[in-house]
């Protein structure tokens, strides 16, 4: 029986799979010629919140924008508060 409830228990985390934690970051981005700036709300995953420049900069350059600045982390209530200013860039990377 206690064998039975170990395998379960195993079988459990396995399908289940680890926790994935993450982060919502705001940052403000440009594009040159024209000049173009944008305000953007992002999700990364919790490797990336420590450090998150390298993972935004990747995201964003793949539509030619380059990063500014990172603002705040932002809390899901901060990030909501935050959507009509981010407008089509609110988690949009």
């Amino acid at each position: 029986m206690i064998r039975d409830a170990t395998l379960m228990s195993v079988l459990v985390v396995l399908i289940a799979g680890p926790a994935q934690a993450d982060c919502l970051v705001d940052y403000k981005a440009k594009k040159d010629d024209p000049l173009q700036l944008h305000y953007g709300v992002i999700r990364l995953d919790d490797a990336d919140c420590a450090d998150p420049a390298p993972a935004i900069s990747d995201r964003i350059a793949g539509d030619g924008w380059t990063l500014l600045t990172v603002m705040d982390d932002l809390s899901e209530a901060e990030a909501e508060e935050r959507r009509s200013d981010a407008g089509a860039y609110f988690l949009r990377y």
